[in-house]
């Protein structure tokens, strides 16, 4: 019987690669199975919160402050056995000078991380994979980056399954949420040493490949 296999996807870091930007990009995909249990756990929480007295739309990792996001971190702790949250890291200054134009980073980590989980996932010929990512964080490039994202796929994985790419605003998809958080806390492990939230959702974390881990460094 054939079914459906949500992935979400959602990055942490900058793609400044100047001296100006972050050290570390990190994106990072969280698969979850219907009936999205953990779904309905969030949508209590964000009623709770306008009890409270907050205004809380959606949540946000990094705009958050540190009490809701303690909340949602909770929330997804005790989720983790119906969670894969897989990463894709990059040390930028390792990055080489051609491949950090906007057209080829970004579809290049996505598509290299969504081809790895999708090989380590058990998923039929019949199956159909949904990729959700978050909207295109260049808004001037988005058309350019979007078709340069399928081509990548294409080439990455030109067997089955049948998947489809979408980019939906975070605000729609409880999926993307989570992958913010999940991605906010593998980038601070990373980033700055910090490992408290990562500590909370590692159960759910299957992997963290560091794509230049043996690569060249390209200083500035």
């Amino acid at each position: 019987m054939s079914r459906t296999v949500y992935m979400f996807l959602d990055e942490s870091g900058n793609l400044d690669f100047s001296e100006r930007g972050t050290k570390y990009f990190v994106l990072t995909s969280v698969c979850i199975k219907r009936p999205f249990g953990i779904n309905s756990l969030l949508e209590s929480y964000k009623y709770d919160l306008l009890e409270w007295g907050l205004e809380q739309e959606y949540f946000h990792c990094s705009e958050d402050n540190r009490h809701v996001r303690a909340g949602v971190i909770k929330r997804i702790a005790g989720y983790v056995d119906d969670l894969r949250v897989d990463s894709v890291i990059v040390e930028k200054r390792k990055t080489a000078p051609a491949l950090t134009m906007d057209r080829r980073f970004y579809p290049e980590m996505l598509g290299r991380l969504v081809k790895y989980v999708i090989r380590a996932t058990p998923i039929s010929t019949d199956d159909e994979v949904i990729i959700i990512t978050d909207t295109i964080p260049i808004q001037r490039k988005r058309q350019a980056i979007q078709r340069a994202i399928k081509v990548v796929l294409a080439r990455m994985m030109p067997e089955r399954p049948k998947y489809r790419l979408l980019h939906h605003d975070s605000r729609s998809h409880y999926g993307i949420q989570i992958a913010d958080y999940c991605a906010w806390a593998i980038f601070r492990k990373h980033e700055q040493g910090d490992t408290h939230t990562y500590q909370q959702i590692r159960e759910a974390v299957r992997s963290e490949f560091d794509i230049f881990c043996n690569g060249t460094a390209y200083y500035y």
